[in-house]
């Protein structure tokens, strides 16, 4: 059976999870600024759980952001590390996938509004429909205004709202969402959940391919006043 490592450190918090014998297993801390430090002890306390070595892994899935510049690119680092090290394929994917998946699995939400507080007055947008279990993106991933945040073209029914960019800006949304958790952030448990599907389509990657994805070109400087 496949064996999957997934790992997160996109926003404050700090997750990983693991794929074994159709069982997973998860740490997740919210640990603002400990992510480097916390990361790789995390997976060897995971491991150890299990009883795995690390060799053991069939692939290695991880949060691609968007999220906060340095949380994405120390997850890129641990990633590339231990995947060119054991000559294994790699699994990036979305974290606003990974909140509207988290909404599924604890709210039984069908249909997502996922946002991330961006900073700089900007939320990270995304709109997830389950298909089969898995969160599907509908139209397009964004980073924007919260008053330009909106549905995809056609949408209707109930959208539940996730993330922190609802918890920051949710009254500058122009969306009345049936159920919200502004606080969620992503959870490693779903990151896996969406690798798996991944995994099973084929899509795993080489690991010089495990690329951030920011959605915002100028990550560290602040707009220039109008």
């Amino acid at each position: 059976m496949t064996t999957l490592l997934a790992l997160d450190t996109a926003t404050e918090a700090c997750s990983v999870a693991l794929l074994h014998d159709g069982k997973v297993l998860s740490h997740y801390e919210v640990a603002p600024r400990l992510h480097a430090q916390r990361l790789l002890p995390m997976i060897q306390e995971l491991l150890g759980e299990a009883g795995l070595a690390l060799s053991a892994v069939d692939a290695i899935a991880f949060g691609r952001g968007p999220g906060a510049f340095t949380g994405v690119r120390i997850a890129i680092g641990v990633v590339q590390g231990l995947a060119f090290a054991l000559d294994r394929p790699v699994l990036p994917v979305s974290n606003l996938a990974v909140l509207a998946q988290r909404a599924l699995r604890e709210h039984g939400a069908q249909q997502v509004a996922a946002a991330i507080d961006a900073r700089m007055d900007e939320v990270y947008w995304g709109c997830y429909a389950a298909e089969q279990g898995e969160m599907r993106l509908q139209g397009l991933e964004a980073v924007l205004a919260p008053e330009l945040a909106q549905l995809p073209r056609g949408a209707s029914g109930d959208w539940f709202a996730a993330g922190t960019g609802w918890g920051t800006y949710g009254a500058r949304i122009a969306l009345q969402p049936c159920g919200s958790e502004p606080a969620m952030l992503p959870h490693a448990q779903d990151l896996l959940s969406l690798a798996t599907f991944a995994w099973a389509r084929g899509e795993a990657l080489p690991a010089d391919q495990a690329q951030p994805v920011y959605l915002r070109d100028n990550v560290a400087t602040p707009k220039q006043p109008l």
